[in-house]
């Protein structure tokens, strides 16, 4: 069994009167890419918004449970900021800053009180080519970031993340805006951040699900009715509820 990154145990979540997310159980294993699927509305996004607690920002909100990342439980942590630095979010269209290339990606060097120019161009490169930017982007640096097309602007976005080194990177539906072609580019960036990162994603697409993710989890109304390993799921699930879904028959 890999080290758990995340482990997250009878996990509630209420908008008002609203549950949203209900008695969730899953781990999140170290240097995997863990998938959760199920049609819209079951809870994805808003479970993978409870790992760096995006949802704190939206008025109402209740959270019961408990996750824990490396052993600290992160609702216990007073520092958001810090804990946004280890479990970085990637949305679902590309969100850059209207500022240029190089400026995206030293954002958070920058706010973090980084002031060593060579320093900062280091790691601007390394987190380009980590995220197989820079032989694009290597003679426009000082471009307009919202002139990249939208696969560059989404490994951007990926590249700002890299560049504060994180433990965990989240991706809502990260190629849902996206060509086959891009999708495939934005696939194959996370298979290889996989080697070095731990990767949670929500995706619809249940292809995406079954090529790239190590473990899938199957949410429904906001329950998690069956987590493994995503070659079971797909092939070999529990629960009829995940057949049915996996099979077409609901969603």
């Amino acid at each position: 069994m890999m080290e758990t990154t995340l482990h997250i145990s009878r996990l509630n979540l209420f908008y008002g009167d609203f549950q949203a997310l209900k008695d969730v159980d899953m781990v999140v294993e170290r240097q995997k890419i863990t998938a959760l699927i199920g049609p819209s509305g079951c809870g994805k996004s808003t479970l993978l918004r409870t790992l760096n607690r995006m949802n704190d920002l939206i008025p109402g909100v209740k959270i019961t449970g408990q996750v824990l990342l490396d052993d600290a439980d992160i609702y216990a942590a007073k520092d958001v900021c810090a804990l946004r630095k280890k479990v970085g979010m990637v949305f679902q269209r590309p969100n850059p800053f209207p500022l240029s290339i190089w400026d995206n990606v030293a954002f958070g060097l920058r706010v973090a009180g980084l002031r060593n120019k060579a320093r900062v161009a280091e790691i601007v490169e390394h987190s380009l080519r980590g995220a197989w930017l820079w032989e694009n982007v290597q003679n426009k640096l000082e471009h307009s970031a919202l002139e990249l097309p939208l696969d560059q602007q989404q490994r951007l976005c990926v590249a700002r993340l890299l560049s504060v080194e994180p433990e965990v990177i989240l991706m809502d539906e990260p190629c849902s805006a996206l060509d086959p072609i891009a999708t495939a580019k934005i696939e194959e960036l996370m298979l290889e951040l996989k080697k070095k990162y731990t990767i949670a994603i929500v995706t619809h697409n249940m292809q995406q699900a079954a090529r790239i993710s190590d473990y899938s989890g199957y949410m429904l109304l906001g329950e998690m009715i069956e987590f493994g390993v995503t070659s079971q799921i797909f092939t070999n699930p529990k629960d009829k509820r995940t057949q049915d879904y996996i099979s077409g028959r609901y969603g």
